[in-house]
């Protein structure tokens, strides 16, 4: 019996070292599933503000050009970088960037691919793929990647080519948007509610009371006598929309009054600004390029700035490699042994004065010591 519980929890040691040990095919990081993709798309399209961010930091990350380090070919780079098709009615790398971009920001994660004309022998153009729909993880040698594609037929398909394969994503491999979707649900919320304060306050309605006297006359007819205040009311209201005003005459005591005067409307001026506050905080963009003015001084606004500055360096330095394998790949189908590099343009206007006035000041010191030099040249050698 001691011979089998021996062998019983070796058995079982061996099971929970197999269980710790870390397997070869582990994955990197995650990529997004459908409904989150759905998620997302759903809610740049129900909350603008999210929407108008995401565009904004497209263009603003800004041009770029696509340099050779042999000027021999760098003719036929620019002309492949300019007129290469993207998807069915996009063209230029500039375009392919733009949409590279915009999925990493919306899913975390963005894949492209490099079509090959291979009877040609030369690139047919880019596609931007479904981050969906595709599954990342580790090769059979270390840092190499596996791909694979979620088929018509409901199977996941290895892809042939994975150096034809264009992937990026943000650190961690999350989305921008991610966290937004509980603090979108409250503001929408806000919004629906005050719509419809509005349907049953803002929208005027009137309640037209008739009050009959006491003698016996006037409550003999009192109902003939409401019914047409009624008709002689909602005809004078029906004039309104067409420009001819009616005045409205009675007899007796007729008391009318606005149906939810008395009632204010909450004031949602300060949690919609705590909510769209973390909404913005979020995807790092100035409250003032989204016209939301909430700060005051000029030197707030230059730091936030200066913040943003910062963020659209990341994504270029995500950008960089994915536009260099395009460059790489274009290079090589045309027999060319060098490499590309990509050079991008300032950000702002403010760099280009900030950059000019640097060389001016430098200029100004280079000019200062030439002359100091040729006037005091002991003194400059000691």
């Amino acid at each position: 019996m001691k011979l089998f519980k021996r062998k019983e929890n070796t058995a079982k040691a061996q099971l929970v070292a197999a269980q710790r040990s870390p397997t070869v095919n582990t994955a990197l990081p995650p990529v997004i599933e459908s409904y989150e993709k759905d998620l997302y798309d759903r809610l740049r399209y129900a909350v603008p503000v999210i929407d108008a961010a995401v565009m904004k930091i497209i263009r603003l990350t800004g041009g770029f050009r696509v340099v050779c380090t042999d000027e021999r070919f760098q003719n036929e780079l620019d002309r492949f970088m300019q007129n290469v098709p993207v998807g069915i009615s996009g063209r230029s790398i500039n375009t392919f960037a733009d949409e590279f971009l915009d999925s990493l920001l919306t899913y975390g994660s963005a894949v492209g691919e490099i079509a090959v004309d291979r009877k040609n022998r030369c690139i047919a153009g880019l596609w931007l793929g479904d981050v969906s729909k595709i599954r990342l993880s580790c090769g059979s040698e270390p840092f190499t990647r596996k791909f694979t594609v979620y088929s018509e037929n409901g199977k996941y398909e290895t892809v042939k080519n994975p150096e034809s394969i264009l992937y990026a994503s943000l650190t961690g491999g999350h989305s921008l948007l991610r966290g937004l979707p509980s603090l979108s649900s409250i503001l929408m919320r806000i919004y629906e509610c005050i719509g419809q304060n509005y349907d049953r306050a803002g929208n005027v309605r009137y309640a037209v009371t008739y009050k009959p006297t006491g003698d016996g006359g006037d409550l003999l007819y009192t109902r003939e006598r409401a019914e047409q205040i009624a008709r002689e009311w909602a005809d004078g209201m029906n004039s309104a929309r067409y420009g001819q005003v009616k005045d409205f005459v009675a007899v007796g005591d007729v008391d009318i009054k606005v149906i939810g005067a008395e009632n204010q409307l909450f004031d949602t001026n300060v949690p919609v600004r705590q909510i769209l506050e973390q909404l913005i905080a979020k995807l790092s963009i100035p409250p003032f390029l989204l016209g939301l003015s909430w700060s005051s001084t000029e030197r707030m606004s230059s730091q936030q700035t200066d913040i943003l500055t910062s963020e659209l360096e990341y994504y270029r330095r995500l950008l960089t490699p994915v536009i260099c394998d395009i460059g790489n790949a274009f290079l090589c189908s045309i027999g060319a042994d060098c490499h590309s590099v990509v050079e991008w343009d300032n950000i702002n206007l403010q760099d280009e004065t900030a950059l000019a006035d640097a060389r001016l000041k430098n200029a100004q010191a280079l000019e200062i010591e030439t002359r100091l030099k040729r006037e005091f040249p002991e003194n400059m050698e000691d």
